[in-house]
């Protein structure tokens, strides 16, 4: 995935998927619908409010406090936990056959009771519609759906799939009412109805306004009494002056990077009360892509001159104002089995003789022509900055004559299918938090990618072997063969790791527990005095 808009905490335990799941107590002490009204502003559009068509961050970030789903992921957890459901696992000690018991006393916020019936209903609601911009894709791999009674569903799946629970724990799992819902086309109502914890009350093109459900029944205790979105449609300048007019109390996703950094150095609000920005773990990434085919890019001593020239660090200071991080692995820094084979191999800084040296040994001694592609409309507008500096890093080196151009997102997608570019850029912004999200679609035919990049001991082996690892703590060993196999061949570059914020004013609290790798928003933490 994700085709969106965009794209430190320490390493967190992973998920042993054929474990048994059990619902957990919660030790938060605040009562259900405290609190005041908070109010939210965000650069990026939300999609579509019907789980079976949206598949971007502000979709998704509607689904995960709208509906639940079987699972979720706790705050600060990567390995999922009930939801909906009361226990969940694999049959047999297998990773086949996913059987969940739900809940007692479900119910939608409409007051409808929710039974395995509209679990089945969602899933293969979402899988028959299939929609182009839906995450049907994440559902693939479920052959069956057995609901023997009321309080339970049995999937059976085509191929073992350990990541099954981190799946089905994301938006791609959300629970809808069979009765609210057409079964064959997506809702176009601007209407939700779900069992999450709040209720969608309005939806419009400029905001969307959320309360409490008084029908939720789970382990979430919301600090708020509602919540309130304002789009600002990606203008980011607008954004921020809502923060500093105090007309909106939060920004998350789509501040720019000099905005943020400028905000976090001690501002303070038209009404005099300090502005503080909150910072958490980041698993979007971004990478520079190089076709195989192409008759430069497919050359592995240029792919490697690259990546012993492009100087990452400058990259994150000089474009990003310290809002990233370098990412020297297509796993990122908090996903379990991370590495950092492309530091090994290639350094942290720039290394021209090295790549002089790789260029002559391959008998290339002219200077390479290259042109890097960006489409800001898609990756936001420092990418062509980003872009225009990998450019002139390569050139300081006397190794290239390199350029940058930039395209519009819809004409840039069709000529990477035209296999036109032979350097490109592409980020990536995870479905869950397990390394298989960032390796399984990025290899093999029809890859997310569209790199021309094949490797047998990668698609053959190390992922059909990874995805069946019920115990994912067993998987490092293969997925750090798998990166040092892309460090080798690189066909493509791991260029920065994004570190996430929310910029608020100082009486809003809890917005650290929305900041984790998991990507998951929680409008119940949030609180405002």
């Amino acid at each position: 995935m994700r085709r969106r808009n965009q794209w430190l905490a320490a390493p967190l335990g992973a998920a042993t998927a054929a474990a048994l799941l059990s619902g957990c107590g919660s030790d938060e002490s605040a009562s259900a619908g405290s609190g005041q009204t908070v109010v939210m502003g965000m650069s990026d559009d939300v999609q579509a409010v019907d789980p079976a068509s949206g598949y971007d961050p502000g979709s998704w970030l509607l689904f995960n406090n709208v509906f639940q789903s079987l699972l979720h992921f706790p705050k600060g957890s990567t390995t999922p936990e009930p939801d909906a459901a009361q226990e969940c696992g694999f049959d047999g000690g297998g990773s086949r056959v996913y059987r969940c018991t739900l809940r007692s006393g479900l119910k939608f916020s409409n007051g409808n009771d929710l039974t395995s019936e509209d679990v089945k209903f969602s899933f293969e609601r979402t899988l028959k519609i299939n929609d182009d911009s839906g995450p049907a894709v994440m559902l693939t791999n479920i052959a069956s759906m057995d609901t023997p009674d009321a309080q339970t569903v049995v999937f059976k799946l085509k191929t073992p799939d350990a990541t099954f629970p981190s799946k089905i724990a994301s938006g791609a799992g959300s629970i809808v009412d069979h009765r609210e819902y057409p079964a064959d086309k997506v809702r176009t109502d601007g209407k939700a109805v779900g069992s999450g914890v709040y209720m969608l009350e309005s939806f419009g093109k400029d905001s969307a306004k959320f309360s409490v459900s008084k029908t939720y029944k789970g382990e979430a205790k919301p600090k708020n009494t509602g919540v309130t979105m304002k789009f600002f449609h990606n203008d980011q300048a607008a954004l921020k002056k809502a923060i500093e007019d105090g007309t909106v109390d939060f920004a998350f996703r789509g501040l720019a990077a000099k905005d943020t950094a400028d905000l976090g150095a001690g501002a303070t609000a038209g009404d005099g009360s300090q502005i503080d920005v909150v910072q958490g773990a980041g698993a979007e990434v971004e990478h520079l892509v190089f076709n195989m085919n192409d008759k430069t890019a497919g050359q592995l001593a240029i792919r490697r001159a690259v990546a012993y020239l492009v100087d990452r660090e400058a990259l994150v200071r000089e474009v990003f104002a310290g809002t990233a991080i370098p990412l020297y692995s297509i796993i990122p820094s908090g996903i379990s089995a991370h590495t950092t084979p492309f530091f090994d191999k290639y350094g942290g800084s720039p290394q021209p003789d090295k790549a002089k040296q790789v260029l002559r040994k391959a008998g290339i001694t002219d200077k390479v022509k290259l042109t890097l592609w960006s489409t800001p409309s898609r990756y936001g507008p420092s990418t062509d900055a980003e872009l225009g500096l990998i450019a002139k890093q390569l050139n300081a080196s006397g190794l290239f004559d390199a350029d940058m151009k930039s395209v519009e997102f819809e004409q840039y997608e069709k000529d990477i299918a035209a296999g036109k570019y032979g350097v490109y850029v592409k980020g990536w912004v995870p479905d869950y938090p397990d390394p298989d999200n960032f390796t399984q679609p990025f290899f093999g035919k029809d890859n997310v990618l569209g790199n021309n990049y094949e490797n047998d001991a990668i698609n053959g082996g190390i992922i059909p072997k990874t995805s069946a690892a019920a115990d994912r703590t067993q998987t490092d060993k293969d997925y750090t063969k798998l990166q040092d196999i892309v460090a080798d061949d690189v066909p493509i570059l791991p260029l920065w790791q994004s570190k996430q914020y929310a910029v608020a004013r100082d009486n809003v609290t809890g917005l650290q527990w929305s900041l984790d790798a998991s990507t998951v928003f929680r409008f119940w933490e949030i609180s405002k005095g």
